[in-house]
């Protein structure tokens, strides 16, 4: 038998062609799909059943809207889950892995690990006054940031202690393969979740403008399709790009146009701890109130208008909607290359006719990082509900002294009379 050393050595040396193949993932069409629409050429039966599974995800994706918040982040680390899944799959079986001591285990360790580091976190910012009426929880987090490298450093000591003298390179390969599945999965999904507890509108608009512009490139690729835009995805073109942009524009323009207009999409989303329920209540901010704007002179003889009403945040829809249509599509350009790399056609067989959950979310990893960057540069200031809770949180002589301090700051303003002072 050859040393897997020696292989391993090899595989270094040849060509990405000489890669190990990955078994291809099954059909996982529903037979009736494939009775019905048997008499069709191979690429209408894929239009076909690509729009039909697509349909039907939206249609879920509305329910859970519908459901509220909790579902919405209960979805998102179900997503993140199966993502991390599929990909850490395939580093096992190109590298045939199954063999080596405690690594599966550990893969899912480590998950658990940094899921427990985010949600925590999450909890800290966004729970202050649930957490503050139950001892347990203050103490776990008051120490989360500890607990959470105390349960990392076991992950990382089990590893050292798994390693064996002829798989050295092999279980080194498979650790950062873990890492980076790590950061590109669960440092994104728990970004998404900042983006939706900013308001539900940060949330959909985004993951919304991706979804419009990965059907429209699709259409728009299939019906008028003819100049190749790039070689890692040989069926993307220029056409569909280009079609994309511009549908998506369109499309967040309109959409967040609607969804402005309801105090549900547009509020933070907070946790009420007295009805023990995710809230959105607001007095709406400016951004989400309708307001004239004058239109430019060159646009004034086409459009006929001189003013015109909108939301300030229809503004921002065009950044997230150029984002999602010009550099979103890299995602999945990335996503590509990685499939080829390994000579794989999908990352799974979960979704027939779009293959894994990781092949529909390629794209949205790069928008949720865009997303909360955008939303701390431009648009997130001093937030008094968060402040308050923190407030909470001190001890009475804390409290105390900062009520002083602050009465001490108003007066030397002018907003409070000195005769207050007491």
């Amino acid at each position: 038998e050859v040393d897997l050393e020696e292989r391993l050595c090899e595989l270094d040396l040849r060509s990405d062609s000489d890669i190990p193949d990955v078994p291809p993932p099954t059909d996982s069409t529903p037979e009736i799909l494939k009775k019905a629409l048997s008499g069709l050429s191979a690429r209408w039966k894929n239009w076909w059943i690509r729009g039909i599974l697509t349909l039907a995800m939206i249609s879920g994706f509305f329910l859970i809207i519908y459901l509220g918040s909790f579902m919405l982040m209960l979805l998102v680390l179900s997503i993140q889950v199966k993502c991390y899944h599929e990909i850490i799959t395939i580093g096992y079986r190109v590298y045939h892995s199954y063999d080596l001591p405690w690594f599966r285990s550990l893969s899912w360790y480590f998950l658990l690990c940094v899921n427990y580091f985010f949600y925590g976190e999450t909890v800290a910012d966004y729970f202050a006054t649930f957490v503050q009426r139950r001892e347990q929880l203050q103490f776990l987090i008051r120490y989360h940031r500890f607990i959470s490298f105390a349960l990392y450093l076991t992950g990382f000591c089990m590893f050292v202690l798994s390693l064996v003298k002829k798989h050295y390179r092999l279980q080194f390969y498979m650790f950062a393969w873990t890492h980076v599945t790590l950061l590109i999965t669960v440092t994104q999904s728990h970004l998404v979740i900042q983006n939706l507890f900013e308001g539900m509108i940060w949330f959909l608009v985004p993951i919304s403008s991706v979804i419009c512009n990965d059907i429209t490139a699709y259409i728009f690729g299939f019906f008028f399709g003819r100049t190749p835009l790039i070689k890692l995805s040989p069926k993307k073109t220029w056409e569909g790009f280009i079609g994309g942009f511009f549908s998506t524009v369109v499309f967040g323009f309109i959409f967040s146009y609607f969804l402005a207009q309801h105090q549900y999409f547009v509020c933070p989303v907070e946790y009420n701890s007295e009805t023990n329920r995710f809230v959105t209540e607001c007095e709406p901010s400016e951004l989400f109130q309708m307001k004239k704007y004058s239109v430019p002179p060159l646009l004034q003889a086409v459009l006929g208008w001189e003013t015109v009403n909108m939301y300030p945040f229809q503004m921002h829809s065009f950044a997230l909607s150029t984002f999602a249509s010009l550099i979103g599509p890299f995602g999945g350009f990335f996503a590509s290359g990685f499939k080829r790399a390994f000579k794989i056609k999908d990352f799974a067989d979960t979704i027939p006719g779009h293959g894994g959950i990781m092949d529909r979310f390629d794209c949205q990893y790069l928008m949720a990082t865009f997303v909360h960057v955008y939303i701390t540069s431009f648009i997130r200031g001093p937030n008094p509900s968060k402040l308050l809770k923190q407030l909470l949180i001190l001890q009475p002589e804390q409290q105390l002294s900062v009520y002083k301090t602050l009465k001490s700051h108003l007066v030397e303003k002018g907003i409070l009379q000195p005769s207050l002072r007491g």
